[in-house]
């Protein structure tokens, strides 16, 4: 999680040099692979870890450290393709672990969340071979969309989805997968299609997703949900641009696009289910507050302004959006950390006031 978090933080720093604020301690390494160590390196190393915990088997535990290493070695600048291959490796193992799973049962939810783990493999293999980055991208978009919609199949099994309900995912999940082949073949055919399942995937989730129910719990669950619902929405406008964009080997549409699905779509799925995944990888109770409601509301903020300025060439409030989006980042760690200290003050007292009465 420390390595996870470097990652996390390097990537960060990178992407603000890239949008053009000067900052100091500047590795011009960094910039080369902030797309890697964000995806790789944070997203990688935590889904995985949060998979190896699930098999509860010690070699499983070979995914995250390998991503962490391997991202790591992009940080410190290690001669290529040292952190690539470990990448790589670390995409073995987790496909290793799909396949066990699967071995167990098949489950339309496991599937979907093996073919993200299979095109995460598939992406970094393309890195490795020296693709340029924006040429194998859709496969890493691939591996986080699918792992993130596979989650939210498992959970709606509770609804106890009808057959006719699943056959309209699956030809929603046949579409994107379908975009992933074709964009090795003609990157904007590619995303085209990419595009129409991304919105086709969105419409579905926004339908039949347990969190309609959830939504009128207080507390956490309301959380969640209303995060869960601005993820979507974040999934549609990616989907627009993907069907719109002129552009995908650079540029401010493009910058547009990857920024809706990794940091609107995906983080914001990250920051709603940090109170239940933290615990469970790391044993550390994140209890809700309200505060939490700060970091998501300035993380889509934000993401408005840099998407708008984006698309208009507002440069200087491009670089403020992508500022904010960096304290977004930041104010989540920082009231997740306080979420924990008041735990564990709250636990102390309790024990205290035991001692005492005992």
């Amino acid at each position: 999680m420390f390595l996870a978090l470097l990652g996390l933080a390097a990537g960060v720093w990178a992407g603000l040099a890239r949008i053009g604020w000067d900052l100091p301690f500047q590795q011009t390494s960094w910039s080369a692979v902030h797309g890697p160590l964000m995806i790789s390196g944070f997203l990688g190393t935590v889904i995985s870890l949060e998979r190896s915990v699930a098999l509860a088997k010690g070699w499983g535990y070979g995914a995250p450290l390998l991503s962490a290493l391997g991202s790591t070695a992009l940080i410190v600048g290690f001669p290529d393709p040292a952190g690539p291959l470990l990448i790589v490796a670390s995409s073995v193992v987790l496909v290793a672990i799909f396949g066990v799973f699967l071995s167990r049962q098949v489950e339309f939810y496991l599937v979907t969340m093996a073919l993200g783990a299979l095109a995460w493999l598939v992406g970094n293999a393309l890195w490795v071979a020296d693709w340029q980055i924006p040429r194998f991208i859709p496969w890493w978009v691939g591996f986080l969309v699918l792992t993130i919609v596979g989650e939210r199949l498992e959970l709606n099994r509770l609804t106890r989805p009808s057959g006719a309900v699943l056959a309209t995912f699956a030809l929603a999940l046949a579409l994107f997968c379908a975009g992933l082949i074709a964009s090795a073949l003609d990157l904007q055919i590619g995303w085209r299609i990419m595009g129409i399942g991304l919105l086709a995937l969105a419409l579905w989730l926004m339908r039949f997703d347990i969190a309609r129910r959830t939504v009128r719990r207080p507390g956490l669950p309301r959380f969640i949900a209303l995060g869960l619902f601005a993820g979507y929405l974040w999934m549609v406008v990616a989907a627009l641009l993907a069907l719109t964009a002129t552009a995908f080997f650079g540029g401010l549409s493009y910058d547009a696009l990857l920024h809706t699905i990794l940091l609107g779509f995906v983080f914001s799925m990250i920051f709603v289910h940090a109170p239940i995944i933290f615990p469970a990888l790391t044993g550390i109770d994140v209890p809700f507050t309200r505060r939490f409601y700060a970091h998501v509301a300035l993380l889509h903020l934000s993401l408005i302004v840099r998407v708008a300025s984006d698309l208009e060439r507002w440069w200087d409030l491009r670089q403020w959006g992508g500022l904010l989006n960096a304290i977004a980042l930041l104010l989540f760690l920082v009231n997740t950390g306080l979420a924990v200290r008041s735990a564990r003050s709250r636990a102390s007292e309790t024990r205290g006031v035991r001692t005492a009465t005992t």
